[in-house]
C-alpha cells in the first residue's frame, strides 16, 4: 500500500516559544511517519488566538486548499485538537480527509497495541474522543479502516449514533475492569513474593526499549519510531552482587497527549507507581531534551510517583554534539548499545540502593542454606564467609527497610 501524502497545519500562539513550537511540529512529522504517511508540506500561521470556527484564518484556508490540490494531498493533520465544528468546516473547505494530532496518536496506538488490555484502552480512548465530535466527522468516521486516523482495534463500522457509542464505552469499560483486576492479581503476587521492581520510563523514542532489551537480552519492539512500546513488558535481571530484580519497559511519554489517552493509559502507567526504583531514560542528543525531561517529571508527579528513587540515564551519548548539563541527579551518561555502559548502569543502581538501604550482618547455621540463598538473591551481599570457630556462615550486605529478613539479626 502506498504511503498517504500528508499536509500539516499549525497555529503558533504568542505564548509558545519558537523552540517549543518547532519541536511540536517535528514531533508531529515523526508521528505521521510512524503512522505510515509522508509529510509533503507543513503550513503554519501566527495568530493571537485560534479561530473558533475554522482554527486558521480565511486567507490561509485558500492557500492550504491550493497546496492540497497541487500536491494531491490525501490527509491534512492539525497540530492542535479540533472541535467538531472546526473539523466539519475545514473538512468541507479542504475537500480531503482531516484529522488532528490526538486522532493521529490514537491511530498509532491502535496499530501498536498488542495485549487485550492495550487494545481495550485504545478502543475506549477512540470512542471517548469521538463522542463529542460525532457531527464533525461526517462520512470519514462512519467507516473505520480507510487509512491513518481511522484505524481502530474495535469494530470496522461505527454507527454515528451517540447512544450506540455510549453503550460501547460502557461495555469496553466493563471489559477493561476485568483485565485490570487480573493485572492487579499478578502485581499483588509479585509484591507478596517481595520481588524488587524497576520501571523504565522516559519520553517516547528516548531508547527505553533498547535499554530494556540490552539489560534483559529480550526482544521488546525496538524501533526508531514514536510509541514503539505500548504494552508493559516485565523481565528479570541480576545486578553485579547477585541481587535479582524485575524490570518493566513502559509506554513513552509525550507532550500534549490526548486527555482521553492519559485516562485510558493510566493503568498501563500505574505499573510505574508500583515500582521500587525508576530508570528515567533521556535522549541526550535531542535538542529539546530538557523540556522532554520536564514533561516526564510532571507526568510522574501526576501519577504520584515522584518520590520513588530514580536514576536518570542520559542515553545516546555517542550522538551528542555539545556538552550537556544534567538537570536530574543522580545520573549517568551511556550508549545503550555499549556493554561496559550497561554494566555501569547496573553498578550505579546498586550504589544508589546501598546508600538508601540498611546495612546488615547475619550469622546463619550450616543447615540454613535456603535463607543463605535468599539473602544472595534478595539483598545486596558485599561479603560472605564461613567462620570455623563458631561454625556459622557470616553474611554482610544491604537490604531494603521493609524486607522480611529485617527481623533477623541486623547491625
Amino acid at each position: 500500500m502506498s504511503e498517504e501524502k500528508i499536509l500539516i497545519i499549525a497555529v503558533k500562539s504568542p505564548e509558545q516559544t519558537d523552540v517549543r513550537f518547532q519541536s511540536s511540529l517535528e514531533e508531529l512529522v515523526a508521528l505521521s511517519k510512524t503512522a505510515g504517511g509522508t509529510v509533503n508540506k507543513v503550513m503554519t500561521q501566527n495568530r493571537s488566538r485560534i479561530h473558533p470556527a475554522t482554527y486558521i484564518g480565511e486567507g490561509k484556508i485558500d492557500e492550504i486548499k491550493r497546496e492540497i490540490d497541487e500536491f494531491d494531498i490525501d490527509l491534512v493533520i492539525s497540530n492542535d485538537e479540533l472541535s467538531s465544528g472546526q473539523l466539519r468546516n475545514l473538512g468541507n473547505r479542504f475537500g480531503t480527509r482531516l484529522i488532528d494530532r490526538s486522532q493521529l496518536i490514537l491511530d498509532i496506538f491502535a496499530q501498536r497495541a498488542q495485549t487485550k488490555e492495550g487494545k481495550l484502552q485504545v478502543e475506549l480512548a477512540q470512542l471517548e474522543y469521538l463522542l463529542p465530535r460525532l457531527h464533525g466527522q461526517g462520512e470519514a468516521m462512519s467507516r473505520l479502516g480507510a487509512g491513518i486516523g481511522t484505524r481502530g482495534p474495535g469494530e470496522t463500522k461505527l454507527e454515528t449514533d451517540q447512544r450506540h457509542i455510549r453503550r460501547k464505552i460502557y461495555d469496553v469499560k466493563r471489559r477493561l475492569k476485568l483485565v485490570i483486576a487480573q493485572r492487579e492479581q499478578y502485581r499483588k503476587r509479585r509484591k507478596s513474593n517481595e520481588v524488587f521492581q524497576i520501571a523504565i520510563v522516559g519520553y517516547t523514542n528516548a531508547g527505553k526499549s533498547t535499554l530494556f532489551n540490552q539489560l534483559t537480552n529480550s526482544n521488546s519492539l525496538e524501533e526508531n519510531k514514536l510509541f514503539a512500546t505500548l504494552d508493559p513488558l516485565t523481565r528479570e535481571i541480576q545486578l553485579p552482587s547477585g541481587f535479582h530484580s524485575l524490570v518493566t519497559d513502559t509506554v513513552g511519554f509525550l507532550q500534549d497527549l490526548p486527555t482521553s489517552l492519559i485516562a485510558s493509559f493510566r493503568s498501563t502507567l500505574e505499573e510505574v507507581t508500583e515500582a521500587d526504583f525508576i530508570l528515567h531514560v533521556v535522549d541526550s542528543s535531542h535538542p529539546d531534551q530538557v523540556q522532554q525531561q520536564d514533561i516526564v517529571m510532571k507526568q510522574l508527579e501526576d501519577l504520584e510517583a515522584q518520590h520513588i528513587p530514580m536514576l536518570t540515564i542520559y542515553n545516546k551519548k555517542d550522538l551528542v554534539m555539545n556538552d550537556i548539563i544534567p538537570v536530574n541527579h543522580p545520573y549517568i551518561f551511556i550508549s545503550a548499545y555499549e556493554r561496559p555502559d550497561l554494566q555501569s548502569v547496573l553498578e550505579k543502581i546498586e550504589a544508589i540502593l546501598k546508600e538508601q538501604w540498611d546495612r546488615y550482618t547475619i550469622k546463619l547455621e550450616p543447615h540454613e542454606g535456603r535463607t543463605l540463598k535468599r539473602l544472595e538473591y534478595e539483598t545486596i551481599v558485599i561479603d560472605q564467609y564461613f567462620d570455623e570457630e563458631t561454625d556459622q556462615y557470616i553474611t554482610k550486605g544491604f537490604m531494603r527497610k521493609a524486607h522480611p529478613f529485617t527481623g533477623l539479626l541486623k547491625e
